[in-house]
């Protein structure tokens, strides 16, 4: 167990490598209650949202999910988080735990001068993340609802172990599965009933660990690594979360330059061919030995059996041959495309 943005947290429950395993071969669930949320309500919350990220919410309708970032002026990342339509005028975000109250205050520091409220409704949830290629399975066990009539990055309000549930096809691991939003004192039970569901099918509870190595084998960003308020979405790879066409938005000047005259960093991702894992802030060096950038994120991937991670490089270097030094020992990246494992579509 671990403090987490103030949490109680499980790094692991058995094994890293055998909670990965399990949500890449069978099913994972994890208790990610420390997620934050919060409500955008009013006549104006759509203009609003728009001004607020980077993403084009006029896309969405009720019971869609939109996954976008919010950025200061300068183009930074303040947060990436999903937005959820609920009906016209109503809308719910999932924030990251370590920012609910920077994000807070940003976004009802933002929303003044517009017609809607945001409401911290962080204390109010627990969510669970049930993850990996039976992950439906089990849930749709103790549940009416048509999971199959829920498509990727949708949702829907049913019951789940007879507990009221908002019920997502998200997660955070590249898998098929569900995260279920549930009254906060509900969360327990709802956890158990999908155990028990879960376990003959070879379910396993799952920590932060694991979370961590799947979704950089997914090659999903991390709040802190591979964006941050000095890394905007553009170096970060995310520009297709970036609409400029959908008119003027915090960072929209900024990002604009940005793309039309190419970042100057780039954040790629590598593998080594090594078991040896590369830590974040390790220098990354160019064929003469010169330092061009450091690691954001390193881990060991189970799946492929060699270090992977995230590195933030001059955009040039990116295009040259780039080692580590580990111990003393020089290990050459392969640069990688994520994701790093082959994933199931939705």
């Amino acid at each position: 167990m671990v403090d987490f943005a103030g949490w109680d947290m499980p790094v692991q429950y058995k094994s890293i490598l055998e909670e990965h395993k399990a949500v890449r071969q069978r099913a994972g669930l994890f208790d990610v209650s420390h997620m934050g949320e919060a409500d955008v309500k009013g006549p104006e919350a759509l203009k609003f949202l728009q001004h607020l990220v980077t993403n084009d919410c006029s896309k969405l309708f009720p019971g869609r999910v939109l996954y976008t970032t919010m950025c200061y002026p300068h183009g930074g990342v303040v947060d990436d988080l999903l937005v959820y339509m609920r009906g016209a005028d109503d809308y719910f975000l999932c924030i990251n735990a370590g920012n609910i109250d920077k994000d807070i205050a940003w976004m009802q520091e933002q929303a003044k001068g517009f017609a809607c409220t945001v409401t911290d409704r962080s204390a109010d949830y627990g969510q669970l993340a049930i993850q990996g290629p039976r992950a439906v399975e089990i849930v749709q066990a103790l549940t009416r609802t048509a999971l199959a009539d829920v498509k990727y990055y949708h949702f829907t309000d049913g019951e789940v172990a007879g507990v009221k549930c908002l019920i997502s096809r998200t997660g955070y691991t590249g898998e098929d599965g569900v995260e279920l939003y549930c009254a906060a004192g509900e969360t327990e039970k709802l956890a158990e009933a999908v155990l028990a569901a879960g376990q003959p099918l070879g379910l396993e509870l799952t920590g932060l660990g694991a979370r961590d190595s799947l979704r950089l084998e997914a090659g999903f960003p991390l709040y802190g690594h591979e964006i941050t308020q000095d890394l905007n979405p553009i170096c970060a790879g995310l520009g297709w979360v970036v609409k400029f066409d959908k008119g003027p938005f915090i960072g929209s000047e900024v990002l604009a330059a940005e793309k039309a005259a190419g970042p100057k960093q780039r954040v790629v991702f590598f593998k080594t061919g090594d078991r040896r894992i590369v830590r974040a802030d390790t220098p990354v060096l160019n064929a003469a030995g010169a330092a061009v950038g450091r690691v954001l994120s390193g881990t060991l991937s189970p799946i492929l059996n060699e270090a992977i991670g995230s590195a933030l490089v001059e955009a040039a270097a990116a295009k040259e041959a780039l080692a580590v030094d580990i111990r003393g020992t020089k290990l050459p990246l392969q640069l990688v495309k994520p994701p790093f494992v082959a994933l199931k579509k939705n």
